[in-house]
């Protein structure tokens, strides 16, 4: 090429980049911007259906930023601090085709706990929320709360510290419980009534209220509040009379429920750690892959109804008391029939599920496992149904999973090495016995190691 021709080149090439850098002047500064309107709400209500960015820094508010409508999309490096806790911090409501991107929703110093999520969505179809930051909203609902959403979706979002001091009221329910007591509570992100919803590569972790034998002490977890004048079928003579519950580390990191309503749920890739529950399921086709669940007392749980679940390499370290459990519960029901044969109410039922390729290692070794030393610890759990009524459990292949114990030089500096290994009692445990029992589980190869009672407290049958 001669040097005419070179120059000629070289000129147009400098030309066409003076012309893009003007095309994304004129871009940015077209930008729909929260800082050229009096507040967040005002920007949304002035462009619907419009992108609009909210700058960094903090953007205090006291009433709950609203969306509906289709289309609205906020995203930003911004941060909308709440500053009334009687309040959520943002709310969809009847909206269609929404995107919430790259921001932070937290509370002012002093006000942090709350009786209402930070992110509450409701009634939506295709409604993405991702690589948004909830950072102390200490609540007993949860940090991110979708009700009624169709196609919904949860991706790359960091939850933290989502956990409250709570009484948690178990006395409306007189005939199955009947006191109330005190508690750690709070959910991370929970899914209620919806159908289609993904929740990828989100990290949820609480470092606040760990159940610690000071945080006990200090807030008196496990007493009773109140009973009611007679004790309910669930719970033993003993708690009664002591006015004392185990149970006082409640909530999870992540629930699925409505569980006659909630269905095609992806739970891939998440990051969980320090929940009391880490993955709780009461849903129909369900997908659980691909997570790190850590320092929970129990892994995941699927009941109440949970038809069609699968459970698939997965990551489950130092739980304290079950790893993976499936039962039937009260949310679960049998159908009905019609007088001409058709169904009245279709059966809510467990089972037809698949629990594979599972990695569980130092079981025993977390934080809570000083409050369930003295109960029955199994890493695999099978339960009857809490209720005579409920359908049992049916239909499950557990296979190509593994319990891995820790050697002495991996076990924590903090654990007594004189406590019983390994710290499970069975690596199996199904009740049984009952017309309630679980029917159906059948187990493939699997690397089981004795507990300190056995394998499993009966025989398991091969597929």
């Amino acid at each position: 090429m001669n040097t005419v021709r070179w120059n000629v080149w070289l000129k147009f090439g400098m030309l066409t980049i003076l012309a893009i850098r003007q095309m994304s002047a004129e871009v940015v500064s077209a930008e729909i911007s929260v800082a050229d309107y009096p507040s967040i709400q005002a920007a949304i209500d002035a462009n619907p259906g419009g992108e609009i960015h909210l700058p960094a820094g903090d953007h205090l508010i006291d009433a709950t930023v609203r969306i509906s409508g289709s289309g609205i999309c906020l995203k930003g490096s911004g941060r909308i601090v709440m500053t009334n806790p009687a309040r959520h911090i943002l709310e969809i409501e009847h909206a269609r085709r929404v995107r919430v991107v790259g921001i932070t929703l937290t509370r002012s110093e002093g006000k942090l706990d709350t009786e209402h999520p930070a992110l509450l969505v409701s009634d939506g179809d295709d409604i993405t929320i991702d690589q948004v930051s909830i950072i102390d909203n200490r609540a007993r609902t949860s940090a991110i709360r979708f009700s009624e959403v169709r196609n919904g979706r949860i991706l790359n979002c960091d939850v933290r510290n989502y956990m409250t001091i709570a009484i948690d009221d178990r006395t409306a329910n007189a005939e199955l419980l009947g006191y109330a007591f005190r508690c750690i509570d709070g959910t991370g992100i929970a899914i209620d009534r919806c159908q289609g919803t993904l929740i990828q590569g989100n990290t949820i972790i609480e470092t606040q209220y760990r159940p610690t034998p000071e945080i006990k002490a200090q807030h008196q977890l496990g007493k009773f509040t109140k009973k009611n004048p007679t004790r309910g079928l669930l719970i033993s003579q003993e708690a009664w009379d002591t006015e004392y519950v185990n149970n006082w580390h409640q909530g999870s990191a992540l629930i699925v429920t409505g569980p006659a309503q909630s269905k095609m749920t992806r739970i891939l890739g998440n990051h969980i750690e320090n929940a009391a529950q880490g993955i709780d399921i009461h849903s129909d086709h369900v997908i659980i892959s691909n997570n790190v669940v850590h320092n929970s007392f129990i892994g995941t749980k699927a009941m109440h109804g949970s038809r069609n679940v699968l459970i698939t390499g997965n990551q489950f370290s130092q739980c304290a008391l079950w790893a993976i459990g499936l039962m039937s519960g009260s949310g679960a029901y049998p159908g009905t029939a019609s007088e001409n044969g058709k169904p009245a109410i279709a059966a809510n039922v467990d089972g037809g599920s698949l629990i594979t390729d599972n990695v569980i290692s130092q079981f025993g070794y977390g934080d809570s496992y000083w409050m369930w030393k003295d109960s029955s610890r199994a890493v695999f759990r099978f339960d009857r149904g809490q209720e005579p009524t409920d359908p049992p459990l049916r239909d499950v292949l557990i296979q190509g999973n593994i319990i891995s114990n820790p050697d002495p030089d991996e076990l924590p500096e903090r654990v007594d090495e004189t406590t019983e290994s390994p710290r499970y009692h069975y690596a199996v445990r199904i009740e049984h016995g009952s017309e309630t029992s679980p029917r159906g589980l059948h187990f493939g190869t699997n690397v089981f190691p004795t507990g300190t009672r056995g394998v499993s407290n009966v025989e398991l049958s091969k597929p």
